[in-house]
């Protein structure tokens, strides 16, 4: 998910103009399909977060911090759920936790950030483009 901290400035923004990225831009993404194999409250966060470890098979297991609480009350929920993540930004400290992965979620305005889906056949370390 954004990490702590980078939600705010995101919701609500307006789309950017058509044109101001390109195909390449976006190859430079390493999006991948992971799955969660563990989920636990962060309350060194600033904002409520979990703390993710995501299994992304051959490309090993990463850490995520996630401000999901409120979506997902229950961490022990998400266990088990495909995630869509951009895997190839530099890691980022938050509050002494390193996240190495970027989770995908929508951003609409009620503050809510539901995980993008991941259909049947999709595989942990699965390329998403």
């Amino acid at each position: 998910m954004l990490s702590e901290g980078s939600v705010d400035h995101v919701v609500g923004r307006p789309f950017q103009p058509q044109g101001s990225a390109s195909v390449e831009d976006f190859a430079r993404l390493d999006i991948r399909v992971g799955r969660i194999v563990s989920a636990e409250p962060f309350p060194e966060a600033r904002q409520p977060a979990y703390r993710l470890r995501i299994d992304f098979g051959p490309g090993g297991t990463r850490s995520s911090s996630a401000q999901l609480p409120g979506t997902y009350p229950d961490p022990t929920a998400l266990v088990g759920r495909l995630v869509v993540a951009v895997v190839n930004f530099p890691p980022r400290r938050v509050a002494g936790f390193v996240s190495e992965v970027l989770v995908l979620g929508a951003l609409p305005g009620d503050g809510r950030i539901p995980l993008l889906a991941v259909d049947e056949g999709a595989s942990p370390g699965d390329p998403v483009g």
